[in-house]
């Protein structure tokens, strides 16, 4: 393709109505229509991330939206990660890197902004000469009008890209009319001329009912409704959000492997158990409960964002007393990243990197002890686990240095031991490591369970539904029309 095409961006009505997965579904048709897309969102915030090639941080809803594109993500994807580190704080990655904390307050009303949006406009335009098109993605409402002259992500970010803009609203949380057409009123004229279309999401029932109301939305907002997107329970895209884990599969199953993991309130990287949920032999569920600790067969300590604060909440909440007797009672205790430093004997933060706590006692299930570092570590690895010959791939991002007692490694890196396995209990600094059927297999090897070990492809299972997701929006799109609005 010789004719550079213009951007297009998804913008909407509010959080969590879809922006993330409908971006990463446009990516995929556009890449099967023989197009060579990039999605780009100026600002994300989350506490999961991915690392790239290079060793550098991203939001993880681009890392999935890169790979939707087939290609490999890149900082100029995501120039601007926040990472919600405390109460109203937040670590800011620029670039992949972080640049210090911030509060909420001061991020979103200080004069820092300027200088970040310029970092993110060159960040764009060196994807722009790369990729055609560039899909960008907005984030929360695009009708903030206290933080409008600060934006750097939504219209703001349109304008400079001279994106086309598609408004995506939520129907399944109710007023999507008043949501719609306020989102519209409330721009201004030039904002207005970006909107290309309207797209109603997450609907459940007999669209055909709905015929009227697309009718009375573009009467109301001289905008047309490109389609009304059904609710899809079939279709697995990796979630940004950690809003819904509460709920999510709480229930003990019998007759299956009940992998209970702690939701700490700064959990990062959820997204590390994915591949383990989707074993037929597992029934993986989120909790802050201890009656759920006694009952699960695995307890797994995630990783967080603020690592001082979630071993206190362990403390006070009576989890680590239970966390320890599952471990006496020899259950399965495993850490990940934030979860492995607080199976030490202490994590001291001499640099005030997470909080102002000095030194915190760990759980002492392990004999190590960990100093959060200034200097973050972020890298893709491949590792042997075990003493197994068989390759495996992660990714690591912590700011934290761990020292042994005495080391008994759960893997090597390039023959450098990492990790620590004594008996039922192991951890690692590495994210994705469960993405590894070899060790999902070792997992839940000594369980008596009517389903046989499988080996489960997962990336072909994420290729299946990016296809899926694909033609789920193409059967209910007006993608003629999106493809034709991106000609200047």
């Amino acid at each position: 393709m010789t004719k550079k095409l213009r951007p297009l961006m998804f913008v909407g009505t509010g959080s969590d109505v879809g922006k993330s997965i409908i971006v990463t579904g446009i990516c995929r048709i556009l890449k099967q229509k023989g197009f060579a897309p990039a999605p780009f969102k100026a600002q994300n915030m989350s506490l999961n991330s991915y690392v790239t090639k290079d060793g550098l941080e991203i939001g993880r809803a681009q890392a999935v939206q890169a790979e939707a594109a087939e290609i490999d993500c890149t900082t100029d994807m995501n120039p601007v990660l926040l990472k919600p580190s405390g109460k109203n704080k937040s670590q800011v990655i620029l670039h992949g890197k972080p640049i210090g904390d911030q509060t909420a307050r001061s991020y979103f009303l200080g004069n820092n902004k300027q200088h970040l949006f310029s970092e993110v406009k060159k960040a764009f335009d060196h994807l722009n000469t790369q990729y055609s098109p560039v899909v960008l993605e907005g984030a929360g409402s695009i009708s903030e009008l206290n933080l409008k002259h600060r934006d750097i992500v939504n219209l703001r970010m349109a304008q400079y890209a001279n994106a086309s803009v598609y408004l995506i609203a939520d129907i399944d949380r109710g007023g999507v009319f008043a949501s719609v057409y306020g989102s519209i009123a409330l721009l201004d004229e030039n904002e207005k001329k970006l909107i290309k279309g309207i797209i109603i999401n997450k609907f459940r029932g007999d669209i055909s009912l709905f015929e009227e109301g697309k009718k009375l939305i573009e009467e109301l907002t001289k905008v047309p409704v490109l389609g009304v997107i059904p609710y899809a329970k079939d279709i697995y895209i990796e979630e940004e959000d950690s809003l819904g884990l509460e709920e999510k599969n709480k229930k003990i199953s019998q007759g299956k492997i009940n992998i209970a993991v702690v939701l700490l309130p700064f959990i990062s990287n959820f997204t590390d158990f994915n591949r383990l949920e989707k074993d037929k032999r597992v029934h993986l569920f989120y909790t802050r409960s201890k009656e759920d600790l006694k009952k699960a067969d695995i307890i797994i300590i995630p990783g967080s964002k603020n690592t001082i604060a979630d071993m206190q909440f362990l403390r006070s909440s009576a989890l680590a007393q239970e966390i320890l007797l599952a471990h006496e009672q020899n259950k399965k205790v495993v850490g990940i990243c934030g979860g492995f430093q607080m199976l030490g004997h202490s994590i001291s933060d001499p640099h005030n990197v997470e909080n102002d706590i000095q030194t915190i006692p760990g759980l002492g299930i392990i004999p190590a002890n960990t100093v959060l570092a200034s200097e973050k570590t972020t890298k893709q690895c491949q590792f042997t686990f075990k003493g197994n010959d068989k390759l495996c791939s992660g990714y690591e991002i912590h700011m934290g240095v761990t020292d042994f007692e005495e080391q008994l490694p759960l893997n090597f890196i390039d023959n450098k031991p990492e990790g620590y396995i004594n008996n039922n209990c192991w951890g690692t600094y590495i994210h994705g490591i469960f993405d590894n059927s070899t060790i999902v297999d070792d997992l839940l090897n000594e369980f008596n369970i009517d389903y046989p070990s499988e080996e489960f492809d997962y990336q072909a299972y994420k290729e299946e539904n990016y296809n899926k997701l694909a033609h789920h929006l193409e059967e209910n799109l007006n993608m003629q029309y999106i493809i034709e609005n991106l000609t200047y």
